[in-house]
């Protein structure tokens, strides 16, 4: 062989990479840094403005129904979350498919590129149905959990239509996995984007009862996300069978049988990435009971705060995702030089990101905390202070937060979930968590003292996570 190779590193032509003799005997291709920023920067920035977009969906959500009532905001607020960390759980098998797609591609093999993502398919519609009673019986549920009645039986009204929309909201999950490991994440940004309009318009509709639908209040924000969920599928399965680049892949061909093996790897891969998830999410919820411990206005600051730092952070995934596919294509071509420059060039670009989000906290910290509070109140003055002060913390909850989600994502595209499932649960309950109990109650630092735990939590597991990365990922 001589000469380039112009192979579709990441899903997009065009980068000519020089041969060379690489391991076990194979043939690899290195390449320049700027090269791999700029393959990162090409599936990832679609990606960010993806998490974006479905932040924003949450936020719309929250603000109309914030219009339309203080009961109905608070149902939601509490039936939006059950489903969050729901979906969550069983989004660990979507996430697995992004590694093992990409790898399986990188290979060759485009047989396992279809039996990867239809098993993803079938276990994520295996969980939604077997979840679905919890939605059923919510009320019930929340009702033991001390939640009061009127909150409870809205709240139980609108899991049980929301709930509707578990498998395919999954299914849409486990296509946007598939379809990025393939290099096609515009097609998931412009999806999602069309998804959030979509949402608002259908709000606004069922919601409030304009343009002569009926007024549903919370039921129709749980009828608009349903619908939205659907839609997102109606608009990616027909894209993933049909369009020319990805038909030879034949995603749906068979769809029903039964295939063991495959669902196996998908299923060992994607429950531990499930239980990350809710082991990451328990710990901002654990961060907000005790600030509510704290104080009515702390809690308030800490939501603000939190919510500022999520959008930054929507970057960081979507940077994450790029790296876990870009280091699981590498694996698959048995690249080490490459797989190992992928990673730090993505860490890099995450680093930036965060040290342009530290500037950005520290140097206008009140205008950002004004963005949410409204300065008539008497109760804002306080919020703004101490506001202010989180969100000199959240700049170094920044960086650890950047980490910790850029060495899992890192580790997914070694297809190695076990491990750091134990790392992360550990960092994040044995060590941030009694840390921020102790320095905010004992030590008196009250909130304070509460995110400088949750940030030595985080940098315990991004420390550890990342340093496994480095051990196990192959050398040149």
């Amino acid at each position: 062989m001589q000469g380039h190779l112009a192979p579709q590193c990441g899903g997009f032509p065009g980068l000519s990479l020089p041969i060379r003799p690489g391991i076990s005997g194979r043939m690899t291709a290195t390449m320049t840094s700027s090269a791999h920023a700029r393959a990162t920067l090409v599936l990832g920035l679609p990606l960010v403005g993806s998490s974006l977009a479905q932040m924003a969906l949450h936020v719309a959500d929250t603000v109309m129904l914030g219009w339309y009532g203080v009961v109905a905001l608070a149902a939601v607020v509490l039936g939006s979350s059950s489903f969050f960390i729901l979906f969550v759980l069983g989004s660990g098998f979507a996430k697995a498919v992004m590694p093992m797609v990409a790898s399986a591609r990188a290979a060759g093999d485009e047989t396992q590129v279809r039996r990867d993502a239809r098993m993803g398919l079938w276990l994520s519609a295996a969980y939604g149905v077997l979840i679905y009673p919890v939605f059923w019986w919510a009320e019930p549920i929340l009702l033991a959990l001390g939640q009061e009645a009127e909150v409870s039986a809205i709240a139980g009204d609108y899991l049980r239509i929301a709930g509707l929309g578990m498998v395919p909201a999954l299914w849409v999950a486990v296509l946007q996995s598939w379809l990025s490991a393939l290099g096609r994440t515009q097609v998931v940004l412009w999806v999602t984007v069309a998804a959030l309009g979509l949402n608002v318009a259908i709000n606004w509709a069922l919601i409030f009862g304009n343009w002569g639908f009926p007024e549903l209040g919370a039921q129709g924000a749980a009828v608009a996300t349903l619908a939205v969920q659907i839609a997102s599928f109606l608009a990616l399965a027909p894209y993933a069978a049909l369009q020319p680049g990805l038909r030879p892949y034949r995603l749906f061909q068979r769809f029903w049988r039964a295939d063991p093996v495959a669902l196996r790897q998908v299923f060992r891969l994607g429950w531990p990435i499930g239980l990350t998830g809710i082991a990451e999410g328990g710990l901002f919820q654990a961060s907000a009971l005790m600030m509510g411990w704290v104080g009515t206005v702390q809690l308030a600051a800490h939501g603000i705060a939190l919510e500022a730092a999520a959008v930054a952070f929507m970057i960081h995934v979507g940077l994450s995702s790029a790296a876990t596919i870009r280091v699981a294509e590498f694996r698959g071509k048995g690249r080490a030089e490459d797989l190992r420059a992928a990673a730090r060039v993505a860490l890099v670009l995450s680093f930036a990101v965060a040290v342009l989000v530290t500037v950005l906290f520290v140097s206008a910290p009140g205008w950002i905390i004004g963005l949410f509070v409204d300065e008539t109140k008497p109760e804002s003055a306080a919020i703004l202070t101490f506001g202010v002060t989180l969100l000199a913390l959240a700049a170094l909850f920044q960086l650890a937060d950047a980490m910790q989600v850029m060495a899992l994502g890192l580790l997914r595209g070694l297809h190695d979930t076990r491990v750091p499932l134990i790392l992360a649960a550990v960092s994040y309950w044995v060590i941030g968590i009694p840390i921020s109990y102790v320095l905010a109650f004992p030590l008196g630092l009250a909130g304070v003292g509460l995110w400088l735990g949750l940030v030595i939590g985080l940098v315990a597991a991004g420390g550890s996570l990342m340093a496994r990365f480095w051990v196990l990922a192959p050398k040149g």
